[in-house]
């Protein structure tokens, strides 16, 4: 395909289908996709806010929460309003460059969440593991590097994908049987052999999900032994309670993104609207659930949201027990 043509067939916009055999009930559909995005605008909004305003949670630990509820709040916006224009306002194109910026949004957010939850791992493992120095090797500046630093080594590997990405031309079928340019849905619509783009992002998958993934492992082995030597009963089960809300994090993030990933590569003879409905509910829900995590497990985020609860509103509110 010539350089002009090329061009012309890449200017052309993608088409939404939304959720595949079940477009009559878009409206419905979007129901639970409005409630999440607003809960997720409220409760991350209220950590940030949480964190901001109360001075005792000037710590590492916190401006790690506050970096993930960033995430989750950018990560949400990029895919959700979209996404309801499809189903309320049968708002389906969307620009070729609009696409891939979407595109670029969600993957590069999903490795700078990565990396942030291993520096939250590595902050528990310093807290606990060496107690000592903690102040010392997570200081304020360094927290906020190590944060700068997963945004850089996101935006780093995906920069090179999408220029393999919009280096491709596409044909003039662009109807996208997804409710956002969820990646392999788009790649499959190439007139040309996607290989190298798909090598490239199966390696940066693999070292980036692969690294991470075992360092964090990694952590929490050296907490969990650590923990188990404590003398104390109380002492281990405080541990294992700042702890917990991470792991479930963790848990959330990395299950639910192999399993949307693996029904998207191998349908496992799974309806077409099934496949799509898992990746929606895994860019929607964890962004939801992580402040309520959050405010639920640690006792000091959940007495600041209280605290600026009864500031906000002007009435005494108490914490439950």
């Amino acid at each position: 395909m010539s350089t002009t043509n090329r061009s012309h067939t890449n200017s052309l916009p993608f088409l939404l289908m939304g959720i595949p055999g079940l477009e009559a009930l878009h409206v419905w559909i979007s129901i639970p996709f409005c409630f999440t995005y607003i809960m997720t605008l409220l409760g991350n909004s209220m950590v940030l806010l949480t964190v901001r305003l109360d001075k005792s949670l000037h710590e590492p630990m916190y401006y790690f929460i506050s970096m993930l509820a960033v995430i989750d709040l950018t990560f949400s916006t990029a895919v959700v309003p979209k996404m309801l224009g499809v189903f309320w306002l049968d708002s389906r194109e969307i620009g070729f460059e609009a696409c891939f910026i979407q595109m670029f949004f969600i993957h590069t957010f999903t490795a700078v969440e990565s990396g942030v939850l291993l520096a939250m791992s590595f902050d528990r493992y310093v807290a606990i593991c060496n107690p000592l120095r903690y102040n010392t090797i997570l200081t304020s500046s360094r927290t906020i590097q190590i944060g700068l630093l997963s945004l850089a080594r996101g935006a780093g590997v995906m920069t090179p994908l999408m220029y393999l990405l919009t280096s491709l031309p596409y044909c003039k079928t662009r109807v996208v049987p997804h409710s956002y340019c969820e990646h392999m849905a788009v790649v499959e619509l190439a007139c040309a052999d996607p290989s190298v783009s798909d090598l490239y992002s199966l390696i940066v998958a693999t070292l980036l999900v692969g690294a991470d993934s075992v360092f964090i492992t990694f952590s929490y082995g050296m907490i969990l032994r650590s923990v188990m030597r404590l003398p104390s009963q109380e002492a281990r089960l405080k541990a294992l309670r700042t702890c917990g809300s991470h792991v479930a994090i963790i848990l959330l993030f990395y299950i639910g993104g192999l399993l949307s990933m693996y029904l998207q590569m191998f349908s496992f003879g799974l309806a077409p609207h099934v496949q799509v409905l898992v990746a929606d509910f895994y860019l929607t829900v964890p962004p939801m659930l992580n402040p309520i995590i959050y405010g639920i497990k640690v006792k000091q985020i959940q007495e600041g949201i209280f605290k600026l609860l009864r500031q906000l509103a002007g009435l005494s509110i108490s914490p439950a027990d």
